[in-house]
């Protein structure tokens, strides 16, 4: 077999050549092409990543902000809750307030006015009784009218104090004597003598006829009145009455 050389050595020259072609003008801008695609796949893919990211941090926010609408939803409904709760009893309360403040309020009206019933039943009743009384007392004789109150007008005077009964004595007036009615000479008389045993000195008297004394007599002065009448007994014993049936029980 013979072996050519210099055929080999060209066709080895051609193909190192082809070679030398190839990487130059198709090999090495097809690596670079390639390189080129996988950076850009890669960046890609870290951008891909990164919105994956930044969405699953959104998103954990996002649930974070409806855990925290929900706690803070949860808080403003117990809130309210605990408010309501507070304003019923608070209204519950007044109610209570307001029906007992009511309910004491007409107890007390209705004591009120049975208290007023009944002391206008007491007062008709008194007034009727002083009314019978009187009526009956009009009924004494005359005489019995004025002479058994003589002394006891003498002895009411000396209850007085001693100043006063001395400026009684010293009046230079005349004392106001008043009578159910007009005096008899005799009953004058005698009413002086009572009066000079309590007065050092009496002044002159002045009759005064009042039909609604009924019995008894009253001096009257510028320093003193002294009453002893019936009058005067009816009308205290009428104000006793009344005090006495206002008194509550």
């Amino acid at each position: 077999m013979h072996i050519d050389w210099w055929t080999l050595g060209l066709q080895t020259v051609n193909a190192l050549v082809l070679i030398w072609l190839l990487a130059r003008f198709l090999f090495r801008p097809v690596a670079e092409m390639v390189a080129e695609r996988q950076r850009a796949a890669a960046a890609l893919m870290s951008e891909a990543a990164a919105a994956k990211a930044a969405a699953v941090s959104e998103q954990r926010q996002a649930a974070a902000e409806l855990a925290r609408f929900a706690q803070q939803r949860a808080q403003l409904l117990d809130a309210a809750n605990a408010e309501a709760a507070t304003l019923k009893a608070s209204l519950e309360q007044a109610a209570h307030a307001d029906a007992e403040r009511l309910r004491t309020a007409a107890h007390g009206e209705i004591d009120a006015m049975r208290r007023d019933a009944a002391q206008a039943d007491a007062d008709r009743a008194s007034r009727f009784a002083l009314e019978v009384t009187a009526r009956l007392l009009e009924r004494l004789p005359q005489e019995a009218r004025v002479a058994g109150f003589i002394e006891g007008l003498a002895a009411e005077l000396a209850k007085l104090p001693a100043n006063t009964r001395a400026q009684l004595s010293d009046a230079a007036g005349t004392l106001r004597l008043i009578a159910p009615r007009a005096l008899q000479p005799d009953e004058l008389a005698a009413l002086r003598t009572a009066l000079a045993k309590v007065l050092a000195h009496v002044p002159p008297i002045e009759v005064v006829v009042d039909a609604t004394v009924i019995a008894g007599l009253e001096l009257e002065a510028a320093h003193a009145i002294v009453r002893n009448s019936f009058r005067n007994d009816l009308t205290r014993l009428k104000t006793e009455l009344l005090a006495h049936d206002t008194v509550p029980a």
